[in-house]
């Protein structure tokens, strides 16, 4: 049914690529662009380094482009990573040596995980396939555990389960389960399989978006943050930073801004890409519901960088008081970063289509 051959094995530069991934702050998103959809996938590049590196060595020599899904199991997976079609039919993807098992997240629904040799643990090369329900039971114990190295964001599963409901056929070799569309008997033509058109790296870069919106806080002293609020149509961001006391503190300390109780400075200025450059106000007199007039006066700079959708620095200069430092900043809840990252893909390409 399916015409098989062989072709050379070609040299990998993995070294360079563990490099550059060691050296990545924020997870790497890949797009899988298959026939059916887009399957966008964050890399689990801190848990699961060496998969990654090898997955991300396939993708940078282009091996998956052009590749299909192999093999689908309803209600458990789909496979792909391992055929592309060629001038002389289908083709085993040119593998490089295998890697080390580098099992620890769990196999459950909507994770990408690495394909291996029975009773051999480190034996993945380049087939990966993502699991379509908790498969924890069996696959984190099986063959020394199956690594996962990512999982899918955004519409990604939806595309993934509409794969799994195609017509199944058996056509014989590592085919007795490919997933196939509008066959109607004969040949299969390189028209009928889910084609993985490309693998590629998207969302590297995080940008500034309402999804960040929300509260965030120094880890190192909870009792202090700040409230975020991105406004895209008018390119400002505007924040407001608390801290609090119950008492007056000494004249000698020098970290007093603003009345004793609850402490406020605001910022607000324009930001591009994951920077946001502010001017800092500090707020005085006045009483709540009263009209008594307060005084605001400018008082400093901030310079917020988010190196993640859920990680940020904060460097402050406040003139006034004479202070100025850099304060890490985390999300309170993390309820937003996955829209984050998706508004972050959007804003990338939108940037990339501008500069062409």
């Amino acid at each position: 049914m399916i015409k098989f051959s062989s072709l050379s094995r070609r040299c990998a530069a993995l070294m360079a690529v563990l490099i550059l991934s060691s050296a990545t702050v924020q997870a790497t998103i890949v797009r899988i662009d298959t026939a059916l959809g887009p399957i966008d996938v964050r890399l689990f590049d801190e848990t699961a380094p060496n998969t990654v590196a090898n997955f991300l060595n396939y993708l940078n020599d282009g091996d998956y482009d052009n590749s299909f899904i192999h093999r689908s199991a309803p209600g458990f997976l789909i496979q792909g990573g391992g055929f592309v079609f060629g001038d002389e039919g289908v083709v085993n993807i040119d593998v490089d040596p295998t890697i080390t098992n580098e099992f620890g997240a769990s196999n459950l629904r909507g994770t990408i995980a690495m394909a291996k040799v029975d009773s051999d643990p480190d034996s993945a090369d380049s087939q990966w396939f993502f699991n379509l329900t908790d498969n924890s039971d069996p696959l984190d114990v099986d063959n020394g555990g199956f690594t996962v190295f990512g999982e899918i964001i955004g519409n990604g599963l939806q595309v993934a389960d509409s794969i799994a409901a195609l017509q199944l056929l058996n056509a014989g070799g590592s085919f007795t389960s490919i997933p196939l569309i509008n066959y109607f008997g004969g040949l299969i033509a390189e028209s009928n399989v889910v084609a993985v058109n490309s693998v590629s790296i998207v969302g590297e870069d995080i940008f500034i978006n309402p999804a960040m919106n929300g509260a965030w806080l120094n880890p190192q002293t909870p009792g202090q943050g700040i409230f975020v609020d991105v406004l895209p149509q008018t390119g400002i961001v505007f924040i407001s930073l608390f801290t609090y006391d119950v008492t007056q503190p000494d004249s000698n300390i020098m970290a007093a801004v603003g009345a004793a109780g609850q402490r406020w400075l605001t910022a607000q200025g324009g930001f591009t890409g994951n920077t946001a450059n502010l001017t800092v106000s500090t707020t005085s007199g006045g009483l709540f519901d009263a009209d008594t007039p307060v005084t605001n006066n400018e008082t400093g700079t901030i310079t917020v960088t988010f190196n993640e959708c859920d990680q940020a620095v904060l460097n402050y200069t406040l003139s006034d008081s004479g202070l100025s430092g850099s304060i890490p900043l985390v999300r309170l809840v993390a309820d937003n970063v996955e829209a984050c990252v998706l508004q972050s893909i959007e804003l990338e390409a939108a940037a990339q289509a501008a500069a062409q």
